[in-house]
């Protein structure tokens, strides 16, 4: 992923990288990410996602969007085909990384993150991610780094895409003026 493909991807709740070898092609491709010098958790084929939680977000986006990632025909099939299969019928592992900065507001220069949660509700919810991702698919294929710590994430793809997954907007309820 370059940075380009970085920028592209701090857009909104859930950004997708993945990087797929299929069949005979041996050419392994992977995600890992560091800590002082410590591998945290790292992963063959799949999908490193990047998970943003802004606000509002509840348990309903939660679910929305894990069923997005575990369901999206991003990959090549059997006979070729692009885009036929999911990460379920590849069996491919995934790598989730904590990304509150998916939530940003560019202000002159700088940097605004007041649509990102705060970090005890979005620590609280990104567990909640984690584990509904472990029990719609196979635990064992869920990783994911340190919430909220400074880390070096590697990824080597062999697309490279990135996709962005926006859970659906709120409905807008309107409020009735009170009389005074």
């Amino acid at each position: 992923m370059d940075e380009t493909d970085l920028e592209d991807a701090i857009d909104d709740d859930v950004a997708i990288d993945w990087a797929s070898s299929d069949g005979e092609n041996e050419n392994v491709d992977n995600y890992d990410e560091n800590m002082n010098s410590q591998i945290i958790s790292n992963i063959g084929n799949g999908l490193c996602v990047l998970v943003g939680m802004k606000t509002d977000d509840t348990l309903e986006d939660v679910q929305y969007i894990v069923k997005k990632i575990l369901n999206l025909k991003i990959f090549d099939g059997e006979n070729g085909k692009r885009w036929s299969t999911s990460v379920i019928d590849k069996q491919y592992e995934i790598l989730c990384v904590s990304q509150f900065t998916l939530y940003h507001v560019i202000k002159g220069n700088k940097l605004d993150f007041h649509k990102a949660m705060p970090s005890a509700a979005a620590e609280s919810l990104y567990i909640k991610f984690l584990n509904e991702l472990r029990t719609k698919y196979r635990p064992e294929q869920i990783k994911d780094g340190k919430f909220g710590e400074m880390m070096e994430v590697h990824i080597e793809n062999s697309g490279p895409v990135t996709l962005e997954i926006e859970s659906p907007p709120k409905e807008n309820i309107p409020v009735v003026p009170t009389k005074k």
